[in-house]
């Protein structure tokens, strides 16, 4: 597919249309070029741009929070997701075993793909023109950005609120057990000040703890108004 309509998407005409190109090449094409380089430099681009908007973002958030936020965003996951929404799949040269291993679709391509993009967008365009896009990128694919919405360690978000709250941490405690030992499901309640606020259920104790702990988050968040 042509180069043009992804040049239309992200608003930027590329002078030197190689460095499109080759951000968009991947190393099984066997080509003299391919797109490691750029993604190496994209990654650290990336980093900068997003731990700059988080740090504007969230006056008053600690480093230790900041940190999370940001590697839930920049990582694999998070640069698919992006990649994604300007349909990179689309444009990405691959080999035919790729092509034929469903290539364009595997998250490690894709994502690598998306930050070589990036690279090439710095070297075509500077830093401020990577940033509003870059920016505007994130806030379209993650309308919410805070530690509960992307963090999904819920435990670790309860702890920092009930600490901050009512400073003192939560208690988790298991109050049944069902089904058979190859299907088993817990049933684990959250106490605040033993007081239980919400209790959920999931086939291991983590994973009960998990939910019952993003119940609570989103009384305490009523609550809160």
């Amino acid at each position: 597919m042509g180069l043009e309509n992804l040049e239309k998407s992200i608003g930027i005409e590329f002078k030197d249309k190689q460095l499109l190109t080759q951000a968009l090449t991947h190393k099984s094409c066997k080509k003299p070029y391919n797109n490691e380089r750029l993604e190496y430099l994209g990654d650290a681009v990336l980093d900068l741009i997003v731990g700059e908007y988080l740090y504007m973002k969230f006056p008053a958030a600690n480093e230790g929070n900041l940190s999370k936020i940001r590697a839930s965003l920049v990582n694999e996951k998070g640069f698919t997701k992006l990649a994604e929404a300007l349909k990179l799949g689309e444009y990405i040269m691959i080999s035919p075993a790729e092509e034929n291993n469903d290539g364009r679709k595997k998250p490690s391509i894709l994502s690598n793909a998306f930050e070589a993009l990036i690279g090439a967008v710095y070297l075509e365009c500077g830093l401020e023109r990577t940033k509003e896009l870059s920016i505007a990128l994130i806030e379209e694919a993650y309308p919410k950005i805070d530690l509960i919405t992307l963090f999904s360690d819920y435990k670790t978000a309860l702890q920092e609120l009930t600490q901050a709250k009512f400073a003192v941490t939560p208690e988790y405690s298991m109050v049944g057990a069902s089904g058979p030992d190859h299907k088993k499901e817990f049933t684990v309640e959250v106490l605040i000040n033993k007081k239980p606020f919400a209790s959920a259920a999931g086939p291991s104790k983590k994973e009960a703890e998990q939910e019952a702990a993003k119940k609570t988050l989103e009384i305490l968040k009523k609550d809160n108004g």
